[in-house]
């Protein structure tokens, strides 16, 4: 079967990318690059790069642009949904959603409009072995944004790491980052033909206990 998948950048939709490609014939990713941080359904930092790692992974990026209110963004969900119907011929989507029924429910009700099957193989898994498995598999992720408390911003554009989780053990938070606690950049999976190195980035420290880092150079090795 051929197969899109919902695709940030972070290390969710990686994984999700990673077993779809064991199973069917991915033709594309499907990404929505939001206006900021207040969007509540797609990752905002560094969502651009999402062209560079399409780039390394060889697999064509259908994306747009779109405001951060929910109502907007479902319609340019289905509106990239449908073209990467006709352009690819996809008969179903993988989303590396975890527990957030919240987003699952929206994507769920575009995608059944579509006629497209929703495939979602890290739904309820255990988060702790989640991260186990993305650190197995020799995933390279860094954290690009934490809205946690207490914050530390010495986290921010590290790799995830034993010492990271701990962090969140710590503060309480959930360790896949579902409610908006923190979020993620792969610079390489299994699955990239090329590494992504950071030239120039920069911390922004946006509260009490909220930062972003923001890549704002990287290349392909």
């Amino acid at each position: 079967m051929k197969v899109g998948v919902l695709y940030s950048g972070g290390k969710d939709s990686n994984l999700a990318l990673y077993y779809a490609s064991k199973l069917y014939d991915v033709k594309c990713l499907i990404t929505i690059i939001p206006k900021s941080s207040e969007s509540m359904l797609f990752h905002y930092p560094n969502s651009e790069l999402v062209k560079l790692q399409s780039e390394a992974l060889g697999i064509p990026l259908v994306y747009d642009y779109s405001e951060d209110d929910e109502e907007r963004q479902m319609r340019v969900l289905k509106d990239l949904l449908s073209k990467a119907r006709e352009e690819y011929g996809i008969k179903g989507v993988f989303t590396g959603a975890i527990k957030s029924s919240y987003q699952f429910d929206r994507f769920k009700r575009i995608f059944e409009e579509l006629g497209l099957q929703i495939i979602a193989p890290l739904w309820q898994k255990d988060e702790e072995e989640i991260i186990k498995e993305i650190l197995e598999l020799g995933f390279e992720v860094i954290v690009t944004r934490i809205a946690i408390y207490p914050f530390e911003e010495k986290f921010l554009g590290r790799k995830i790491d034993e010492e990271f989780l701990e962090y969140l053990k710590r503060a309480r938070a959930n360790l896949v980052g579902e409610g908006g606690e923190y979020e993620t950049f792969v610079l390489y999976m299994p699955l990239f033909r090329k590494r992504i190195r950071i030239i120039e980035a920069e911390k922004r420290i946006l509260g009490s206990y909220e930062g972003e880092y923001i890549i704002k150079k990287a290349v392909l090795e």
